[in-house]
């Protein structure tokens, strides 16, 4: 599977993030130390949007029921979802952040 770039690395600060589509699919990108992380964008619960969530120790919250996930692999950190995310793997491109879907 290709690398297909889709943001500017300045469009996520430190500790924030945002949803972004990547041809059919809707990605959450997250930075967290330095480092960009892709998810999947519609939590496992209910689908609602984690690009709206908020981000903490290295975990996103879902804004609807309080869902959190672990970043880096998708791990389930509370309920109410049971489910993993799917996560995908990153690189910085210059200055351009890409995604291996």
């Amino acid at each position: 599977m290709p690398w297909v770039r889709f943001a500017r690395t300045t469009e996520v600060g430190e500790g924030q993030i945002k949803t972004f589509s990547v041809g059919r699919k809707k990605l959450a990108l997250a930075k967290v130390g330095g480092k960009f992380f892709a998810v999947d964008d519609a939590c496992t619960h209910l689908g609602c949007s984690l690009g709206e969530g908020a981000v903490r120790d290295g975990q996103v919250e879902c804004p609807c029921h309080g869902a959190r996930f672990t970043l880096a692999t998708g791990e389930v950190r509370a309920l109410p979802a049971t489910a993993p995310l799917q996560t995908y793997p990153t690189r910085v491109e210059g200055e351009t952040v890409a995604v291996k879907i």
